[in-house]
């Protein structure tokens, strides 16, 4: 209408709609996210102790992004609390669980630990499913998991 030089407000586009019958869309519903099927969740034995005094007793992950001139990339670490070190690192263009069990193999293959560590996670889908929870059950890991 503006460019057939009438003047036009939002009232009076609305009330002209409403008497053609006419209904606007508004915008789009951001879409769900399926949550599939049930994920595992453990106790959280760390409990903020994040002092250890021994290498390889306790681990911990996450994920972040990294902003690229080609996209977004993923970063998934594995850190040992004692040293402060990387020990396991994993980086995709998409956030999966292979993201993350790759880091975890990488810090088992680089370390080799003879007892049980104690593996630290959010309660991210990645950690949580059941890939990773018997990826660390097989390694002879205990898994952590931070309440939300």
């Amino acid at each position: 209408m503006r460019s057939m030089g009438e003047k036009v407000g939002i009232n009076r586009v609305h009330r002209l709609m409403k008497l053609s019958g006419l209904k606007a869309q508004v915008g789009y519903r951001k879409p769900r996210y399926r949550t599939g099927s049930s994920h595992i969740t453990t106790a959280n034995t760390l409990d903020r102790q994040f002092t250890v005094q021994m290498p390889n007793h306790a681990w911990v992950t996450d994920i972040t992004y990294i902003k690229t001139h080609e996209g977004w990339l993923f970063l998934a670490v594995v850190i040992d609390l004692y040293s402060r070190r990387v020990v396991g690192w994993s980086m995709q263009p998409r956030m999966t669980k292979e993201l993350a069990l790759n880091a975890l193999l990488m810090a088992v293959w680089r370390r080799k630990p003879r007892s049980k560590v104690l593996v630290h996670s959010d309660q991210g889908s990645q950690y949580t499913s059941h890939d990773w929870y018997e990826f660390i059950k097989d390694n002879g890991k205990r898994p952590v998991i931070t309440p939300s």
